[in-house]
């Protein structure tokens, strides 16, 4: 062990054991009757300074070493001054600690490099975004100036293609400044309890054009209870189920059928959106949530939507301590299900 008493007592052995040698060898010893209580003392004289030597220089050093990492370090509870002076092995723990320190910095320079890739990527996907319906929009604009807006078809045409360009891009910056101020905590949760079956209803009712268009049926599954309420953010579920009816819809198959279930089980309600559509390959599972992310991005794009529905769903039930998962299998169809802290059942009538 390298305690500063162990040290000093190792050179003070060695130190006597060499003065006694070179005593011995010269002839001095036999000369002098009282060399054994020389030597003894020569011991205990050594030994006490190097301790203290040891003591003041190396091992307050090792202290002052641990102050400097201090600041950098992660919090400790209750910290204990002169730890390297009063351990058992100082040296073994302050090497211990430095190379704590050393993978600690060596993990925060991995995220930050995984979040410098992550800002390059976001940056590149969201204004490649943003570009496509502003150009769009732009190139009709320019188009009835030069001379189409004569002409009462063209111009309504395009006037109409502009704003269906413009729609989309607001929906694109609505849903970055959701899911920014989601990310940073700016928009708090409001929980209350409410009937998510009556909520389900209203979003059926909503996004019944959209369903009739591809001869989709929205249906309840058939041994859900007629009521039950869950302990949320009302309008924030409204979303996360909007959001995940939609993307069924739209990338389920034509005259097929959205089932959305739920389940009472203990003190939480299981939910579920499923579909009968092509289903999502196993490599992109992992990634649907990402921002922007498409598993087929030239049909994506003709069917519209920011790519940031999903993103907002993980996000709004992570500030619901809750999370969204995926099952899927080609060729039969998707399930997303997360789960709520079960309600109190409220009379709604007066």
């Amino acid at each position: 062990m390298t305690h500063p008493r162990n040290v000093a007592i190792f050179i003070g052995i060695l130190v006597t054991l060499v003065t006694g040698i070179l005593l011995y060898l010269f002839k001095i010893i036999p000369a002098y009757p009282g060399w054994s209580t020389l030597l003894i003392l020569l011991f205990f004289t050594i030994s006490i300074t190097c301790y203290f030597l040891i003591y003041i220089t190396l091992y307050r050093e090792l202290d002052a070493i641990s102050d400097m990492l201090l600041p950098f370090k992660k919090k400790e509870s209750n910290p204990s001054r002169n730890k390297y002076i009063n351990a058992n092995d100082p040296i073994v723990k302050i090497r211990k600690e430095i190379g704590n320190f050393a993978l600690q910095k060596q993990r925060e320079i991995e995220e930050l490099q995984k979040l410098e890739t992550f800002r390059r990527e976001f940056l590149a996907d969201v204004s490649h975004e943003l570009k496509t319906p502003l150009f769009a929009a732009q190139g009709f604009v320019h188009t009835l100036i030069e001379g189409a807006m004569d002409d009462p078809n063209v111009r309504d045409r395009f006037l109409q293609k502009a704003a269906y360009s413009l729609d989309g891009l607001n929906l694109l910056v609505e849903d970055l400044i959701t899911i920014s101020q989601l990310e940073i905590g700016e928009i708090k949760m409001h929980f209350q309890n409410f009937d998510l079956r009556k909520l389900t209803e209203d979003i059926f009712e909503q996004l019944e054009d959209s369903a009739e268009k591809k001869e989709t049926r929205l249906k309840f599954y058939k041994h859900s209870p007629k009521s039950c309420y869950v302990f949320a953010d009302k309008l924030r579920i409204g979303q996360v189920v909007t959001n995940l009816i939609v993307n069924a819809i739209k990338y389920g198959k034509d005259n097929g059928t959205v089932i959305f279930s739920y389940s009472i089980e203990g003190e939480s309600v299981l939910i579920s959106v499923t579909d009968d559509g092509p289903g999502i390959e196993e490599k992109h599972l992992n990634r649907i949530f990402e921002r922007f992310y498409r598993v087929d991005k030239s049909r994506s794009k003709d069917r519209g939507g920011s790519g940031l529905g999903l993103s907002i769903v993980k996000h709004i039930l992570e500030a619901h301590d809750s999370k969204i998962l995926v099952t899927s299998k080609v060729n039969e169809g998707t399930v997303f299900s997360f789960r709520l802290k079960k309600g109190k059942v409220i009379n709604e009538k007066g």
